[in-house]
């Protein structure tokens, strides 16, 4: 197994469970991937992904490894309400959660009668797309060409717009259409934004996303997402698994046309039956597949797709009460590609020193790194972003970071005269930690658009070789994560005739 992401962890767990003996090298000094934890002077922040959704997923796993079911492993709570939204214009809306009809409410309230019933409708055809596109998105592993063609068409259904009826290309066109109002739309739009995915590009199937969200709700793993990486971690060990700290891979060995091991970094030679790739690192990733792999992602692989800044507070004073835990700050302006900065504040004991202080993050989707690159200049205010920059150019990220956080407290956050402290992380930062090239951070994949939103298969061409991970189908978040480890340990357990759920 090369790599120890939450992904890899999964599929590792599986296959140990199933009898295999698993061996697990990382080349950084711990496990978990993007799912990291920064502590300083009592406080403690998740520095990757603070909310988990779609948890059935990793109780799946648990189950099927052992006896104690998640919830007995980490503390589950549901986020409510789920999301607060200020919008440019100063609007404020929060929006419940586990129940479409306050949903409803609170949008009719916002923006006027009638525009709870256009959401929920517009929700009922993302259910459609969620009952097309669960099956082979989600629950099986891609493996051939014929998958990939089949999945290259949009499954968000059709609508009579005056005497036509036609498809909307792109999310943003369905959703605008759909609500009537550039208000609502937006915060849908948010949704798509915080995986890194641009509304005007994205497929119309990516209605799912929020779908998802207010389907089976928002939730936090007490003590932080951290918490969740160190119980897999400890299921992996608990079956067996030998982790293999400071052990990078340079590549992967083939002997008689199959994959037969790894090189490790040091040149030393590991032999295995099967190789899992669970790292988004391109080479490794590729290799060594043929130029032109017909199951590859295409321009959505490992280093193509955007990358998060995050801005880490501690503040004095205790959090207020009432607080949101997620609030989403819009930023658009006409003419402008739409931004937004997300504020996560958990008010988790566990995350702060006492009661007379508080942790809070605010993230933003920005290029990802690349060294000798352009600086990134006013990446929220552009009317377009840039390439890849460079995250290292002196002062770049600091000035985003006063930005953003100039931005949340505009929209009544009122957090920069609390601040005791920052730390600012960068693409760059996740690049030296991970792995992934340029820190970038893979959204889920989607139907729709001839299959470029889609990822690598989880078989590759090199029999014996498989991929896992964020990189790999069923794409990025810790919900898709935990499946492609399913599913990759199903090809490998039941062979690759496996099918999953068929």
């Amino acid at each position: 197994m090369i790599g120890a992401g939450m992904g890899a962890m999964a599929a590792a767990a599986r296959l140990a469970a199933a009898g295999h003996r698993v061996t697990v090298c990382e080349r950084s000094d711990t496990y978990g991937g993007a799912v990291r934890r920064h502590e300083r002077d009592g406080f403690g922040f998740d520095t990757g992904p603070g909310l988990l959704h779609l948890p059935a997923v990793w109780r799946d796993l648990f189950v099927k490894t052992g006896r104690e079911p998640l919830e007995e492993c980490v503390g589950l709570e549901r986020v409510e309400p789920a999301v607060r939204h200020v919008l440019a214009d100063g609007t404020g809306v929060v929006l419940p959660g586990g129940s479409r009809a306050r949903v409803t409410g609170a949008l009719d309230t916002a923006f006027g009668a009638g525009t709870g019933e256009r959401w929920s409708e517009l929700l009922v055809r993302a259910r459609q797309v969620w009952e097309t596109t669960r099956r082979p998105l989600l629950e099986e592993p891609l493996t051939a060409a014929a998958d990939r063609a089949a999945l290259g068409r949009d499954p968000y259904p059709a609508r009579r717009y005056g005497p036509l009826r036609r498809r909307a290309t792109t999310f943003g066109r369905a959703v605008r259409a759909e609500l009537r109002d550039p208000r609502p739309a937006a915060l849908l739009e948010s949704c798509v934004l915080g995986w890194g995915l641009d509304p005007r590009t994205a497929p119309a199937s990516a209605v799912v996303l929020p779908y998802l969200e207010q389907t089976f709700g928002t939730w936090y793993v007490a003590g932080g997402l951290r918490a969740l990486a160190d119980a897999v971690h400890e299921r992996c060990l608990a079956r067996g698994v030998e982790f293999r700290f400071g052990t990078g891979v340079s590549r992967i060995t083939v002997a008689d046309g199959r994959a037969a091991g790894v090189e490790l970094a040091d040149g030393t030679g590991m032999a295995a039956d099967t190789v899992v790739c669970g790292t988004g690192s391109r080479s490794l990733y590729e290799a060594p597949d043929a130029p032109g792999d017909p199951q590859d992602g295409g321009n959505r692989g490992p280093g193509s797709a955007p990358g998060r800044l995050t801005v880490l507070l501690a503040l004095r004073g205790a959090r207020p009460a009432g607080t949101a835990h997620r609030t989403v700050v819009h930023l658009s302006a006409p003419g402008k590609a739409v931004r937004t900065v997300t504020v996560l504040r958990p008010g988790d004991p566990a995350l702060v020193p006492d009661g007379g202080h508080e942790s809070a993050v605010l993230s933003v989707t920005v290029p990802p790194h690349r060294a000798g690159a352009a600086p990134p200049g006013a990446v929220l205010t552009a009317p377009e972003w840039p390439g890849a920059v460079d995250w290292t150019a002196p002062g770049a990220a600091e000035r985003l970071a006063d930005e953003a956080l100039a931005a949340v407290d505009a929209a009544g956050e009122a957090l920069g005269g609390r601040l005791l402290w920052r730390e600012v992380r960068t693409p760059a930062d996740t690049e030296r930690e991970t792995g992934a090239p340029g820190g970038a951070v893979p959204a889920p994949a989607l139907a729709g658009a001839d299959g470029a939103f889609l990822r690598t298969a989880n078989r590759a061409p090199l029999p014996g070789l498989y991929r896992a991970g964020g990189w790999a189908h069923p794409g990025g978040g810790l919900a898709h994560a935990g499946m492609s480890g399913a599913l990759v340990a199903g090809l490998v357990v039941k062979g690759d005739g496996w099918r999953g759920s068929r």
